[in-house]
């Protein structure tokens, strides 16, 4: 299994999560439209991973890439309230809410090797709409000025460029902070507030397993 921690290392054998038996559960879920999406983003995967680019120069091809699916609520796509999709519901299913574009950033940006610990996914106030947002952040160094990669807006900007955000929280493979603004945050203690929808994403990713 696949666990939090596991996504802080690198993931050299990426082409098993789209293995036949996955791509089965694919069409199974969303026919041959599902599985060409899924290949699309494979292909695309393998296109830059043969570029032997440093990681950073990743960011936007992959926030260009995803941003090009649609915005579908969750209860009008999964018929749930909050569902975390994987990469591959994703794309398969043609979009998703803020967290499934963030989450799909986020994994496809650690095959493509990017560390963990230079990502965050944040749960914000998106203050124009108010209402519940998730971004996907990219910290150089530590102590920098976060970029923000969104689907709202599609310019990779840094944090202190983007008052339309309220900072509330955010998390990766290695812990869980509260933000107080675009900066590093108070790191919680192990299990405390403890992200469910995470943990049951990567079992269901671990798994192959999805709608």
């Amino acid at each position: 299994m696949l666990t939090s921690s596991a996504w802080a290392e690198p993931l050299p054998q990426w082409r098993v999560f789209f293995a036949p038996d996955r791509l089965a559960q694919v069409e199974k879920h969303f026919g041959a439209k599902g599985v060409d999406e899924v290949m699309k983003l494979h292909d695309f995967i393998d296109a830059r991973l043969q570029l032997s680019l440093p990681p950073f120069d990743h960011l936007k091809p992959v926030n260009d890439y995803f941003n090009q699916y649609r915005f579908v609520s969750d209860q009008r796509h999964w018929q749930q309230p909050d569902y975390w999709a994987t990469p591959f519901e994703f794309v398969a299913s043609g979009g998703g809410d803020c967290e499934d574009f963030s989450l799909a950033k986020f994994f496809t940006l650690r095959v493509l090797g990017m560390p963990s610990v230079q990502m965050r996914l944040m749960y914000a106030k998106a203050l124009e709409l108010n209402q519940a947002h998730m971004v996907l952040t990219y910290l150089e160094q530590e102590q920098a000025m976060p970029l923000v990669l969104d689907n709202l807006n599609k310019a990779i900007l840094p944090g202190d460029q983007r008052p339309d955000l309220l900072p509330v929280y955010s998390f990766n493979g290695e812990g869980l902070w509260r933000a107080r603004a675009f900066d590093q945050g108070v790191r919680l203690k192990q299990g405390e507030n403890g992200i469910l929808l995470w943990q049951e994403l990567l079992e269901r990713l671990a798994a192959g397993e999805g709608r």
